[in-house]
């Protein structure tokens, strides 16, 4: 009796951590999947990890109040890693909103179809075409080496280190920003370009309206620059990869 609640244990902690991961993944966490998908997606694989993963506590030791307390760890960790992937994977989205504020579409807004929320239009383009590209690069085969390598720097009934967490969460999110600023930095530099053309000829002909002008030309330079530079946008993949490596916990 005490082996079956020492495995049953086990595999909550398991499900928890995985579960907690998947829930806040740009992938799997899409409102658009189906949720029987991602329960039996999720369970398969807590079934799968709690045979090969060794289990560093005694049930004869347990409380009840000790046990909610390891699962809640195992929630934190999970949530963790998951948002560390997260943030390195927004900054493909950061870097659209702002190239659209700079074409001046920010009050643009669509019902993203794969989360469900309001977002702009450039961003949410960027963001698919990003991870079909990663899919494609059997980037999904990363996640599963993350939960298999959090289960070897901390097994399940360990307690995570939270500054060491807290730290890399942090740390994504600067990666967030400064990536997506260097992602938009060409087109940036463009627009730059334009607003100083545009600012000689409102000098060289007063009579000319450079607001009415400025809009079209924005908006049709900044999608023929996302067009120009789309093919670069690959490079990331491989850099996203390099970043989770660095930036999680294992």
């Amino acid at each position: 009796m005490a082996l079956m609640i020492e495995k049953l244990l086990g595999f909550v902690m398991v499900l928890t951590r995985i579960s907690s991961f998947f829930l806040v993944l740009p992938v799997f966490g899409w409102k658009s999947i189906p949720v029987r998908i991602k329960v039996a997606m999720t369970v398969l694989l807590a079934i799968f990890f709690s045979m090969i993963t060794p289990f560093s506590i005694n049930s004869g030791q347990i409380s009840t109040a000790k046990a909610v307390l390891l699962i809640a760890n195992e929630a934190t960790y999970g949530l963790a890693l998951g948002l560390i992937v997260t943030f390195v994977f927004t900054a493909v989205k950061f870097s659209g909103r702002i190239i659209e504020r700079q074409m001046g579409l920010a009050m643009a807004q669509i019902l993203d179809p794969l989360t469900g929320e309001r977002t702009q239009p450039l961003g949410s383009l960027l963001e698919m075409i990003f991870i079909i590209l990663f899919l494609s690069a059997n980037g999904h085969h990363l996640f599963l080496l993350i939960i298999s390598r959090s289960y070897e720097s901390f097994p399940a009934g360990s307690i995570p280190t939270i500054p060491v967490l807290a730290e890399g969460v942090i740390q994504a999110g600067s990666t967030m920003l400064i990536h997506g600023l260097k992602l938009a930095a060409p087109i940036l530099a463009a627009f730059l370009l334009l607003m100083v053309v545009l600012a000689v000829l409102a000098r060289m002909v007063p009579e000319m309206n450079i607001l009415f002008i400025s809009l079209p030309l924005r908006v049709g330079l900044g999608l023929l620059m996302v067009a120009i530079f789309l093919p670069f946008f690959s490079s990331f993949v491989g850099e996203c990869a390099k970043l989770m490596g660095k930036l999680l916990p294992l």
